[in-house]
């Protein structure tokens, strides 16, 4: 940016993302703290469903305290210049990180599995739905995770926007009810989890690239790519991916089976803790 420019209390430095429905600002507040400011564009600051949507975003955000997830600071959703100001995050995005440097391995794996594990079951705990955990909305720190984005996000007994057709998410990344047009879940997240877990495992979306037919028809046929993962950690993401929401384990759960490492084992359908 040329010049620096003000929004709302905050001084912003730099551009440092931008999507279809906003910008997000590298920015400065009144005590000299850089956090992330994330400005709804221009053309949709009148649309009152943007706004709406920035509103529910704030509010699902607000609810969490976790040092996994990024913290909400503040915002103003009624502005002329609608935002919200989020804890800026230094580090890597998973999906630039694993193309940069390959696969992590070994201990580093396991713990990024278990904290972003940690970061999902302080989000539901907090009663709120991500939707859309996937590479993109990690940001990786060494062998830190912190969860980010939730511009789709809400809180779990709100009522859902969405129809049988629509896709909202990341797609390679979204559990099989959810292509279907079903209502999200915290097993929702928990696919999300497991799929973003072994592309850092392995470097490959687990269901494959290509048209998104091809890859929707992978993931309702429950053909994930898990080639490549480790055990234990391939017997934890198994069932995460299961085609019955109501079969996956829950995000604590997980984080508390990878802290026991080597004595995860399966019996029967279940994965236990030995």
């Amino acid at each position: 940016m040329g010049t620096h420019r003000r929004l709302g209390g905050y001084r912003l430095l730099d551009e440092i993302g931008r999507g279809s429905t906003a910008v997000v600002y590298l920015a400065m507040d009144l005590c000299g703290r850089e956090v992330a400011v994330k400005e709804l564009s221009p053309e949709l600051a009148g649309e009152p469903e943007a706004v709406t949507r920035l509103a529910r975003e704030m509010s699902a955000q607000a609810r969490v305290r976790s040092e996994y997830v990024a913290r909400l600071l503040g915002g103003e959703v009624a502005a002329e210049r609608p935002h919200v100001a989020m804890e800026y995050v230094p580090g890597c995005p998973l999906n630039d990180l694993i193309p940069a440097y390959g696969p992590m391995r070994h201990d580093r794996l396991v713990r990024f599995a278990r904290r972003l594990a940690l970061a999902l079951g302080d989000v539901h705990d907090a009663g709120v739905l991500h939707r859309d955990v996937a590479p993109g909305n990690v940001i990786v720190m060494g062998d830190r995770p912190t969860l980010i984005d939730f511009g789709i996000a809400h809180e779990a007994g709100a009522a859902q926007i969405t129809r049988r057709g629509m896709v909202v998410g990341t797609p390679a990344y979204l559990a099989p009810e959810l292509i279907e047009g079903e209502r999200a879940t915290t097993a929702s997240d928990v696919f999300s989890w497991a799929a973003t877990v072994a592309y850092a495992a392995t470097g490959r979306p687990p269901f494959g690239r290509g048209s998104l037919h091809g890859v929707c028809f992978r993931i309702l046929r429950g053909h994930a790519d898990l080639d490549g993962v480790p055990e234990p950690l391939a017997r934890l993401l198994r069932p995460a991916f299961r085609r019955d929401p109501s079969r996956r384990p829950p995000a604590r759960w997980l984080a508390g089976a990878l802290a026991d490492g080597d004595r995860v084992t399966l019996k029967g359908d279940r994965v236990v803790a030995a």
